[in-house]
């Protein structure tokens, strides 16, 4: 699983200056606010030099074209999301769960996002750079939310590593899909309740969602449902 960094983009490997962290920045700050005023055809890679305050040749050593350089803005975005210890594996899937939507619910993120992933249909290296850059980066929550389970003992540990990392993909898979779908295919509220049902199917399969549905029902854990307090 990747570790939480910055994005690296492709290097060229011309001589000069060491790359400055402030330019990067800005950079990236100016791509985002670019495709939200001007959409995807419109972006140039001259407009966002315009609006960073950099030279064209500054930005063309750092990216090779637009493709990468909206690929590599997006994924600071996704870099901000967080697995802090709540102390449940539930309340842990809870909160990343509505961070995520919070994330995808910004004009930036999702204007970028639904650009790249559209383009990335036609273009193979950009559909790698997707993957390589946002998502294996980002299966760093479950790799840490499962440890920590394991730890509490609410998960067994498993000791064939390929049946781990293909399951840790496939949650991935599961709850990036579910909410990406909810919030920006649907346009439905990722709210409180629809993540607490979502968890509950997650965690316990479809007879947990419906137990969790039930009016009056009480919680998984035994504790009340989402309905109650």
């Amino acid at each position: 699983m990747c570790s939480r960094t910055s994005p690296r983009p492709r290097a060229t490997g011309r001589p000069g200056r060491p790359r400055s962290a402030e330019a990067d920045t800005a950079i990236l700050e100016a791509t985002r606010a670019a495709l939200v005023e001007l959409g995807w055809s419109k972006l140039t890679m001259g407009d966002v030099a315009t609006r960073a305050g950099v030279a064209k040749t500054t930005l063309y050593r750092r990216w090779a074209n637009k493709n990468e350089l909206v690929v590599d803005a997006v994924a600071v975005l996704f870099d901000e999301l967080e697995l802090p210890d709540l102390g449940s594996l539930r309340a842990d899937i809870e909160h990343v769960v509505l961070q995520f939507a919070a994330l995808l619910q910004r004009p930036e993120t999702k204007t970028a996002l639904m650009a790249v992933v559209a383009e990335s249909t036609r273009d193979e290296p950009l559909r790698e750079r997707i993957r390589a850059s946002i998502v294996d980066r980002q299966k760093r929550l479950v790799l840490e939310g499962r440890q920590r389970a394991q730890e509490r003992g609410e998960l067994p540990t498993d000791r064939d590593p390929g049946a781990i990392e293909g399951t840790d993909d496939l949650i991935f898979d599961v709850i990036a899909g579910a909410v990406v779908h909810r919030a920006l295919v649907s346009a439905e509220p990722v709210d409180q309740t629809w993540v607490q049902r979502f968890t509950a199917l997650l965690l316990g399969g479809l007879g947990a969602a419906a137990a969790q549905a039930a009016p009056g029902a009480r919680g998984p854990s035994g504790g009340p449902g989402p309905d109650r307090p």
